[in-house]
């Protein structure tokens, strides 16, 4: 059995970034922190942190981090199947566009929960559950990881937008294979393939676009109309924009709709059926519910 003071040491370091901070944080002394990591690596032997500022989890730490979330999670299911107050600390995972558009209405009216979100591509962020180091994920895979369970929420919808100025000077010859492969294009990040796979959709070609790299949904916005770049912003973000004229559409008849889906842990699921209710009552009222045809 692994000792609960020592589980919460290493989670505590992980949450609030130092050991000074994570001894604060439990009301005890930092060498109080520093003896509890040391006896849980003996416990294992092997280290569970990197000393790095901050601190990292090794993957054995990173194991012992979703195990002792996997257990606080059912001990609040416990608490509340008993009738007793509890409070409740949630890791999730969910991409930049959603907690942008609609997910943090999810987060309303649970005054005893905490939340870590982890902002991940939502075509990456299912790993992060199946490994444990979260508790629920907003992600594009509709089957559910090792473990979890699935529930559809809808899809968010995507226009290919720039500004009047950036269309009328680089694609004055149309929307050409040429043309979109020369035109700046906005990526998030890495991950991001949302541009060139639209880019293909559009031209029947596989092309390696010229791009500016920007981690900013609403970043993307403010860049498209300062005519920067070109990219596919969330259509909510993004209405009242093309309704004034500052962003036109690429190509109105090729919105991109991306269907979404909710995956949680099976581990103290009753633990998260509060926030579960609340992001299927927000996907509900604010994501496509029935989502176009997509060209992808």
């Amino acid at each position: 059995m692994f000792e609960h003071p020592h589980l919460a040491a290493l989670t505590a370091i992980l949450r609030t970034g130092s050991f000074e901070a994570a001894a604060a944080h439990l009301s005890v002394t930092q060498s109080a922190i520093s003896q509890r990591i040391r006896a849980l690596e003996d416990r294992v032997g092997a280290p569970v942190l990197q000393r790095t500022t901050p601190p990292k989890a090794t993957p054995i730490g990173k194991r012992l981090a979703a195990h002792a979330d996997a257990l606080a999670r059912l001990n609040a299911e416990l608490d509340a199947d008993l009738g007793h107050d509890h409070a409740l600390a949630l890791r999730l995972a969910v991409n930049a566009d959603s907690v942008d558009t609609w997910f943090l209405p999810a987060l309303q009216d649970l005054p005893d929960h905490r939340f870590e979100i982890r902002i991940e591509d939502q075509d990456h962020s299912a790993d992060l559950l199946r490994n444990g180091e979260v508790a629920a994920a907003v992600t594009t895979r509709a089957t559910a990881v090792q473990g979890a369970d699935v529930t559809p929420l809808g899809a968010l919808r995507y226009i290919a937008t720039a500004s009047p100025d950036f269309k009328a000077r680089h694609f004055k010859d149309g929307l050409t294979a040429k043309a979109l492969a020369t035109a700046p294009a906005l990526v998030f990040n890495e991950k991001d393939k949302l541009q060139e796979s639209w880019a293909r959709a559009a031209t029947g070609q596989t092309l390696t676009l010229s791009a500016h790299y920007l981690p900013s949904t609403r970043g993307f916005v403010e860049a498209a109309t300062l005519g920067i770049g070109w990219g596919l912003n969330p259509e909510p973000l993004v209405r009242d924009a093309l309704k004034d004229g500052d962003l036109v559409a690429l190509k109105t008849e090729l919105p991109f709709d991306t269907p979404l889906y909710w995956q949680t842990s099976r581990i103290g699921q009753g633990a998260l059926a509060a926030l579960t209710s609340n992001v299927r009552a927000a996907a509900k009222r604010l994501l496509h519910q029935t989502p176009g045809p997509s060209p992808f």
